[in-house]
Formats: structure tokens, C-alpha cells, sequence
């Protein structure tokens, strides 16, 4: 399995419009991130892409996605969303509709920002993405990989992260239930959100995301949704092993 970090920003993305600190107007490629998302490669060809961030047809073309076929959300927040209607272009050049694989509230929050594309009274054609929505209520298959919804909090709303095979995403976490736990045992990566280093309401601190690697105990830990504040280059220095930033482009494998 092969996964792509699509975007590893904040709903800013960095540089952040009119900010003119240090990493803001850093030359480090590592230090400008696109919204958050991932591209996930399973056995066999199947393409899964997590979240429509954005900046979603300019990851596309920087990173060379040409196919989708399916979109898993792990909630309705702009960042994450946005990116809905590039989604077009994947069903033409694959000529089908395209499931997509959300909880309640944010197959809810999709069809009131883009009802043009889920009301039934639509015309086909035109422009407009051919999606087939899902309800998430537990586990379920993608051609040859079963996919494992992991709840998490973000501030008050209970979100998801997914888990496939050895490899779990969960973006912007602020905890992580009791009852979750253990569907984060025997990680070869884990994928986790670190805003900053100050405290913030609805997302995990630098501290508090190595403290909830070190508990899932996973063999490498790479952190995203990552604010302005932290440069690459310094933040990585100051990590414990094996825990270190994710950056746009990054491309990692998974057994």
C-alpha cells in the first residue's frame, strides 16, 4: 500500500495570506502545505482519496492523480470539503460515478454545501460530479482492503479517522475515546494531527500528539494538519524518534 500526503496544512494552508513571520516566508518546500488530505494506493490499484481539501485540483496536478475511485470524509469542515466539484474531472476521465463514504452529520453538512449535487432533480451532465454517497456505520470493504472507521473528538464533534491495514489516518483530533484505542493497535504508521505547540480547542498540541503516539505505540508516527507556528526543519529536530512532520508530496509505503 502506497499513501501520497496530498496537503499537511491547516484551513489557512501555509504561507497564510498577509502573515509574514519566519515560516511564512521560508524557502523550505517542506514549510508550504496545502489542506489536509491523503491519496491512498491499496493492493490491487484501488485509489482512495481522504477528504476533497481545497486545494484539491492543484495537489492533482502536482502530484500526478489521475484516477479516484473512492472518497472517504472524515468530516464536514470546509478544508476538507471545498474540493467537492473537482471531483468531475475523475468522472470523465473514468467515465462512472464515484462512491463517496461519510458518517451521518457529514454526509448532511455535503448536501447542503453542494445540493446541487444531490438533488435528485439535477440534470446529469453539465459539470456536475457523479457521486454515489454512503452512509459509515462500521467497517466496510474497498476492492481488496477492509476499511476500519476510528472515532475521534474535534473539540465537541465526534469525527472519523479510518484505518486500513497497518496504516491509520486520523486528522484533526483534539482526543481520542477510550473505545477507539484499540482499533490503533499494531500500527506499521500512524498518521495524527499536531496543530502547534499552544493549546488549542478542537486539535491536539505537539505534546499531546506524542503523548497519543506513544500510547498507540506505532512503529513510525508522522504528523499533519500543521499550522504556521512549527518550521519543518527546527520541528523535526526537536521530535523523539520515531515521530516526525509529514510534508506535501511525501510519498511512504506500508506492508
Amino acid at each position: 500500500m502506497q499513501v501520497t500526503f496530498l496537503g499537511t496544512g491547516t484551513s489557512h494552508g501555509v504561507p497564510m495570506i498577509g502573515c509574514r513571520c519566519a515560516v511564512c516566508r521560508s524557502h523550505d518546500p517542506r514549510d508550504r502545505r496545502w489542506r489536509p488530505s491523503i491519496l491512498v494506493r491499496l493492493p490491487g490499484g484501488t485509489t482512495v482519496l481522504v477528504d476533497t481539501s481545497t486545494d484539491l485540483r492543484a495537489q492533482a496536478l502536482a502530484f500526478g492523480v489521475d484516477r479516484v475511485d473512492a472518497i472517504l470524509y472524515t468530516h464536514g469542515h470546509a478544508d476538507h470539503i471545498l474540493g467537492l466539484d473537482e471531483v468531475r474531472r475523475f468522472n470523465t476521465l473514468q467515465r462512472a460515478p464515484i462512491p463517496l463514504y461519510a458518517d451521518r452529520r457529514t454526509l448532511g453538512d455535503l448536501r447542503r454545501a453542494f445540493a446541487y449535487v444531490f438533488d435528485p432533480g439535477t440534470a446529469p451532465g453539465g459539470g456536475i460530479p457523479e457521486l454515489r454517497p454512503f452512509e459509515v456505520a462500521g467497517r466496510f470493504c474497498l476492492g481488496p482492503a477492509e476499511i476500519v472507521p476510528v472515532p475521534i473528538h474535534h473539540g465537541q464533534r465526534t469525527i472519523l479517522g479510518y484505518r486500513f491495514g497497518r496504516f491509520a489516518y486520523l486528522t484533526d483530533c483534539s482526543g481520542i475515546p477510550e473505545s477507539s484505542v484499540p482499533l490503533l493497535e499494531d500500527l506499521d504508521v500512524l498518521v495524527l494531527g499536531a496543530l502547534r505547540h499552544r493549546p488549542h480547542p478542537t486539535h491536539f498540541t505537539v505534546s499531546e500528539a506524542i503523548a497519543a503516539a506513544r500510547r498507540a505505540g506505532a512503529a513510525r508516527t508522522f504528523l499533519t494538519h500543521i499550522c504556521h507556528d512549527l518550521g519543518h526543519a527546527a520541528t523535526c529536530g526537536d521530535l523523539p524518534e520515531p515521530i516526525t512532520l509529514a510534508y506535501d508530496g511525501l510519498v511512504i509505503d506500508v506492508a
